[in-house]
């Protein structure tokens, strides 16, 4: 028996339409969402007939009209805010954007206009941007291969193309044997994630 048992929760009341707007204008208030994360969580609130689907579509439609939701706005500033302040690569930003329900049209968009296009300049900044990473995390020289195994994997994860990956490890000059051993280390499946 545990020393404070939990109280059963009541069921909650769904929400009408005027009740889900405050809910959904609450919970944008604390954090941008995406039109997909928004609709989860107030579907969840409303009642679960035709009359709850028709009230989360309501108020959609009417945060869109004043502007509280924009999938775009979203998307633009979720990259730029990756990009400038965890200094992550095009890839992990366009994963995230997927997994968060934009469409990949608007990802696409978005990936190009805050990364640029496959130019000598983009991959320059990438090779930036990775260094940047690098410096933010305080990874420095791999020492050995087990530690440029593990530079390799956090580059990976954090977006970051296998050639620009590469091209820091030579100039660390991390020896060709180790690089070697590497090659198929993109196609493991378990990436280290969220270390800081």
């Amino acid at each position: 028996m545990t020393p404070f048992p939990r109280k059963s929760r009541k069921a909650r009341e769904p929400l009408g339409e005027p009740a889900l707007y405050q809910y959904a204008v609450r919970a944008l208030g604390r954090q941008m969402r995406t039109e997909v994360e928004l609709r989860r969580l107030m579907s969840a609130r409303a009642a679960a007939d035709e009359s709850g689907k028709q009230a989360v579509r309501a108020v959609i439609a009417r945060l869109k009209e004043h502007g509280y939701l924009d999938d775009r706005a979203f998307a633009e500033t979720y990259a730029r805010l990756r990009q400038q302040n965890e200094k992550l690569g095009a890839r992990r930003v366009r994963q995230d954007l997927q997994k968060k329900g934009i469409h990949s049209e608007l990802v696409n968009e978005t990936i190009e206009a805050r990364y640029g296009g496959a130019s000598d300049e983009r991959l320059a900044n990438e090779e930036k941007l990775a260094r940047e990473h690098l410096e933010r995390k305080r990874i420095r020289k791999p020492a050995n291969e087990k530690e440029t195994a593990r530079v390799m994997r956090r580059l990976v994860a954090a977006g970051f193309s296998t050639g620009t990956i590469y091209k820091i490890l030579r100039q660390w000059n991390v020896a060709e044997e180790e690089l070697a051993a590497l090659e198929n280390l993109e196609a493991e499946p378990n990436v280290e994630r969220g270390e800081d």
